[in-house]
């Protein structure tokens, strides 16, 4: 299959990312990331996530974010609700979209979200069956689609059958999330292909991590089978903490190098990409993992010593 011409970027550092770094962001400085993000051309931002503060305290301050948020005209402004509660605090902050999450592992459901993968579907079914009654669309999230943390490899039936659940449900998308970053091309391949056969492939989104540097290579495997759309997080922000030594999501940074090299528009000012990423790993006192960050921040500083 040929590639798409055009990929959708779904950033998730704001969320995904940040809930698993250490430390906590102020509010200002999330805000600032996020309208930063928006200036570089993102149309999709998961702003954060409405769950207990007491599990997630990163997450704490999202319905304040939506509110102080300058919203960009034409940018999508998403957050993850795990049950209704979740599903409340997101209509009154106005959100975009919303986002269920489950797992194609049982322990991990287990570890996660405290329920079984059956429990968990018969829990998401009233937030998606609200969701789409007040006009939302939603998204369901199928977690360690490529290896378990607890089980070790994920047969691609059983991403499939949960995908075609949340599918059935009323998921408008469904993203497959590499956890632990143990995913290969042709394991890549495999999934896409068995997950595709019960969910239209133009539904479907791949959400890599980069524990062993293969996400950029998973993604192309995706795009060549008709996958358009790829969850990225600006300076490769996250990790997993059910994961030891998984590293974060693919860098939004890297996946439009690959997209650019490709030919493939997407709609992200690359320069003004790195400028949040750099912006935000300031704040987290760390550097991006972004290889291309890296090289542009090199040649930036090259540049300056040329003209001193």
């Amino acid at each position: 299959m040929a590639l798409p011409s055009k990929v959708r970027i779904v950033e998730v550092g704001p969320r995904d990312g940040l809930q698993n770094e250490p430390g906590q962001l102020s509010l200002e400085d999330k805000k600032q990331l996020i309208e930063m993000l928006a200036g570089a051309g993102l149309s999709h931002i998961e702003v954060g996530s409405f769950v207990s503060p007491r599990w997630v305290p990163q997450m704490a301050d999202t319905g304040e974010l939506f509110a102080k948020l300058a919203r960009k005209e034409g940018v999508l402004y998403s957050a993850l609700t795990p049950n209704l509660k979740g599903l409340e605090g997101a209509l009154a902050a106005k959100a975009g979209e919303v986002a269920v999450f489950g797992a194609a592992s049982e322990t991990f459901s287990q570890t996660n979200i405290n329920c079984s993968i059956v429990e968990s579907m018969e829990r998401f079914a009233p937030v998606v069956d609200k969701a789409r009654a007040a006009g939302l669309k939603v998204r369901g999230y199928v977690s360690c689609v490529l290896g378990c943390p607890y089980e070790g490899d994920i047969a691609p039936a059983q991403v499939a059958r949960v995908a075609q659940d949340l599918w059935d449900m009323g998921c408008d998308e469904i993203s497959l999330g590499d956890t632990i970053g143990v995913g290969t091309p042709l394991r890549t391949q495999a999934l896409i292909e068995a997950v595709a056969a019960v969910v239209p492939v133009e539904k479907l989104a791949v959400h890599f991590h980069d524990t062993y540097g293969m996400a950029i290579a998973n993604i192309h495997q995706a795009l060549l089978l008709g996958v358009a759309v790829v969850d990225a997080a600006v300076a490769g922000l996250g990790g997993c903490p059910y994961a030891k030594g998984a590293s974060g999501n693919v860098a939004t940074e890297d996946l439009v190098y690959l997209l650019n090299g490709l030919g493939v528009e997407h709609g992200v000012d690359l320069g003004r990409l790195c400028e949040a990423g750099w912006f935000i790993s300031e704040r987290l006192g760390r550097q991006p993992t972004s290889k291309v960050s890296q090289a542009l921040k090199g040649r930036e500083k090259d540049c300056l010593l040329t003209h001193l």
